[in-house]
């Protein structure tokens, strides 16, 4: 079993920066796979990025290469989500997810999700 607590969402202007972590329990987290997903208002739960146990692959949907960056530091059971240039459609709950079975990807369902951290940015 995993519980993941997610922190760092907030409003931010557009064109700022934010970090957003994910703090996992278990003893096992360096043999998950760890990703994010966001929800718009609205909209379905899309993925958004994934990171590989050893950290060795990561993963973006198209929307977020070259601003968003995954990383993960497994010695502190932690996994983050570097977030620059900001833009409006970015606002979205952010939800941290963990897998043991494959890398995270669209239109896949993780074995375990956070609950969530609300990001807003503003025009």
């Amino acid at each position: 079993q995993v519980q993941l607590v997610e922190s760092g969402g907030g409003l931010v202007q557009a064109g700022g920066s934010l970090r957003l972590s994910c703090a996992a329990s278990g003893r096992t987290f360096s043999r998950y796979t760890m990703g994010w997903f966001r929800q718009a208002p609205g909209k379905e739960r899309e993925f958004v990025a994934a990171i590989s146990w050893s950290a060795g692959i990561t993963s973006y949907t198209d929307s977020v290469k070259g601003r968003f960056t995954i990383s993960r530091d497994n010695a502190r059971n932690t996994v983050y989500l570097e977030m620059n240039s900001l833009k409006p459609e970015d606002t979205a709950v952010y939800y941290c997810a963990a897998d043991l079975r494959a890398m995270l990807r669209s239109n896949y369902s993780p074995d375990y999700w956070g609950q969530g951290t609300q990001v807003t940015v503003s025009s």
